[in-house]
């Protein structure tokens, strides 16, 4: 098996690890979980960057690695909106979560096309998946309400609007494929 799917699966297996983790009932859990998700957040740009230097790409590694990168973040936004339950933590959450699966069927659906050029990964897309990795990373680290997590839920904040602007990006440069037989 190549590396960067061994890194891929590695991702996969420490989504229950990390829950697991963060519902411990000790002090040392949030901080715990939060370096469980900043690992899979290395290694999601880490299997990339392997895969392209090892010449190792494959056509498991293209579907299994934002597979990964998905399930990891809505988990991740799942514990944290329990922990918050406030609408103002809900709200950027679902509007994350809801993007990613919008924009996979869209991927999904522009390569059967044989467009999926058209809506590759953008440098929006990927300053969005980095601050919302540092969001996440804060908001698990440290105690809700506190002046380190506002800075979390600033970055969640800022993730959304580049989450719902990358979105918009997407959406345009598939609406000519979309939306010829209105």
């Amino acid at each position: 098996m190549k590396i960067p799917n061994i890194l891929t699966l590695l991702r996969i297996v420490l989504i229950p690890v990390f829950v697991l983790v963060y519902y411990l009932p000790y002090g040392w859990a949030p901080l715990a979980s939060a370096l469980i998700f900043g690992l899979a957040a290395i290694t999601d740009w880490f299997d990339g960057y392997l895969a392209r230097k090892l010449d190792q790409s494959s056509p498991f590694g293209a579907f299994l690695d934002p597979v990964a990168d998905k399930l990891m973040v809505a988990v991740a936004l799942g514990v944290l909106m329990e922990t918050f339950a406030e609408p103002w933590m809900t709200v950027p959450a679902i509007v994350i979560i809801g993007r990613e699966i919008v924009i996979s069927a869209l991927r999904e659906w522009m390569a059967e096309l044989g467009k999926r050029a058209s809506v590759a990964v953008s440098m929006i897309g990927k300053i969005k998946t980095t601050l919302q990795m540092i969001s996440i990373l804060v908001l698990l680290a440290v105690p809700p309400l506190t002046n380190l997590s506002w800075i979390g839920v600033g970055a969640l904040y800022g993730a959304a609007l580049l989450t719902l602007w990358s979105m918009f990006v997407y959406l345009k440069a598939a609406w000519p494929f979309l939306s010829e037989d209105i």
